[in-house]
C-alpha cells in the first residue's frame, strides 16, 4: 500500500492507477472506520490529514484527464478535514524516486530531481 509523494505526472500508468486504488482504500479505512490495514504505516500517516489526501486525489484525477483516463470515483469532499499538507513519510520523496527507478517501469524518475507533489 503506497501513496507516492512525487508528482503524479512522473508516474507510469500502472503506478498512477495503483495509487488511485490504494488512496480510495485508505480513504475508506479512515472515514468509515474499517479495520483492514488501519495500522499500516501508509494509512497511519494520513490520519488527521484527510484534506491533504483529498488534494492528492484531485491531483491524480487531473493526471487522469491528461492521459484521457475516465474517472468515476469522486471522494466526498465534506469528509476532507484536517491538515492540508502531508509532511510525514514512510519513505522520503528522494527514496521513493530511488524505489521507482529500481522498478524500471516507465515512471519518469530518471532525473536526479525529486519533484515533490504537495
Amino acid at each position: 500500500m503506497r501513496i507516492w509523494d512525487i508528482s503524479p505526472g512522473r508516474l507510469c500508468d500502472r503506478h498512477l492507477l495503483a495509487e488511485h486504488r490504494e488512496l480510495h482504500a485508505i480513504w475508506v479505512i479512515i472515514t468509515a472506520g474499517r479495520e483492514g490495514y488501519s495500522r499500516h504505516p501508509e494509512t497511519m500517516r494520513w490520519r488527521g490529514k484527510l484534506r491533504a489526501l483529498h488534494l492528492r486525489h484531485e491531483r491524480l484525477v487531473k493526471e487522469f484527464s491528461h492521459r484521457v483516463f475516465e474517472h468515476r470515483s469522486p471522494l466526498d469532499s465534506s469528509l476532507a478535514v484536517g491538515g492540508s499538507r502531508q509532511d510525514a513519510y514512510v519513505d522520503s520523496p528522494r527514496e521513493q524516486v530511488r524505489i521507482l527507478r529500481g522498478k524500471k517501469c516507465g515512471c519518469r524518475v530518471q532525473s536526479s530531481k525529486t519533484a515533490r507533489a504537495r
